[in-house]
């Protein structure tokens, strides 16, 4: 298909212009210093935080959320009851916020949406052959129209593996290009499948390259691969979004998935986005959380804050 540049790369509309120009300015970023990008998520997760700011720090991860059921056995029962604990997490607290959005299949869309409706919690489905992405691009356009016909309010797409690990990226930013059309005005989050990659470097190149295409959030994963978010490659995604604003203005959102599971980890993130993105990422139009068990412990940590008794693990409803 022709190439084509979506308007939020308008700043660096010559760098897409050929395989050969995209290939010089990814491959032209700034080497990443593994030793130094370890060492300074560690550093960051070690920081400590008050009780009050702790209480805060949860609500906000717990509105941050992506509540997600992405299994071959799920069914419209089990999505609308994820759907009413996405409006209403801790159903002996209504003061606790919403999730910001359901995660599932194209096919589910419509029962999440019944769920959810009048809640101000969105429906992301995911498409594009999810999780492999191993499908020519007509069958993946058609699954994003699917959805996006549903009702899909958000679509999480994958991209070529295969095709950026040999090279080809005008074919993946071609791919996130025609996916962003056909999205329509739904947001569109990439997954990079970072465990993948292989390289830190090879993770700045993806973030660069999904939001030169148009993507309104890069993710670090699916969630189905034994390596997915971690704080580094979190906070590399981090440096990305904050320099790609520097330099075009646009920004662009950030969502790490699978593998964080304790408040201890949400928390950790959350200071990962303050201290490498800003403030203006703390807010769920910006940063989420791809995860399911995670609102769990969340609740219970809200739940001992408030009341100082720890409840375990029958306190919250099991997905």
């Amino acid at each position: 298909m022709p190439t084509t540049t979506p308007p939020a790369a308008h700043a660096l509309t010559d760098v897409t212009a050929s395989d050969s120009a995209l290939r010089r300015f990814l491959h032209g970023l700034p080497g990443v210093d593994t030793v130094g990008l370890e060492a300074r998520a560690a550093s960051l997760g070690t920081r400590s935080i008050k009780t009050t700011a702790k209480a805060y720090a949860i609500d906000l991860a717990i509105s941050m959320v992506d509540l997600t059921t992405l299994e071959g056995a799920d069914t419209p029962g089990k999505v609308r009851a994820l759907g009413a604990k996405a409006v209403h997490p801790d159903p002996t607290d209504r003061t606790a916020p919403t999730t910001a959005a359901v995660c599932v299949y194209p096919d589910m869309v419509t029962a999440a949406k019944e769920a959810v409706a009048g809640s101000g919690v969105l429906v992301a489905s995911v498409a594009t052959a999810f999780p492999a992405g191993r499908a020519a691009l007509d069958v993946k356009l058609a699954d994003v129209r699917d959805a996006v016909a549903a009702g899909a309010d958000e679509i999480d797409m994958v991209i070529d593996r295969g095709a950026f690990l040999s090279g080809r990226y005008l074919k993946v930013y071609d791919e996130i290009v025609a996916v962003k059309e056909a999205s329509g005005a739904a947001r569109l989050k990439v997954i990079f499948e970072t465990g993948e990659l292989s390289t830190y470097d090879n993770i700045r190149r993806a973030s660069w390259l999904g939001m030169l295409a148009g993507a309104d959030f890069i993710k670090t994963s699916t969630g189905k691969v034994a390596v997915n978010a971690t704080p580094a490659n979190t906070l590399l995604m981090l440096e990305a979004v904050r320099d790609f604003r520097a330099q075009t203005g646009i920004q662009v959102g950030v969502k790490p998935a699978g593998g964080i599971r304790t408040t201890k980890d949400a928390v950790k993130f959350l200071v990962l986005v303050k201290e490498t993105a800003g403030e203006d990422w703390l807010d769920n139009h910006w940063f989420r959380f791809g995860a399911s068990s995670l609102l769990n412990d969340l609740l219970m940590q809200r739940q001992k804050l408030a009341t100082g008794r720890y409840s375990g693990p029958d306190y919250v409803t099991v997905d």
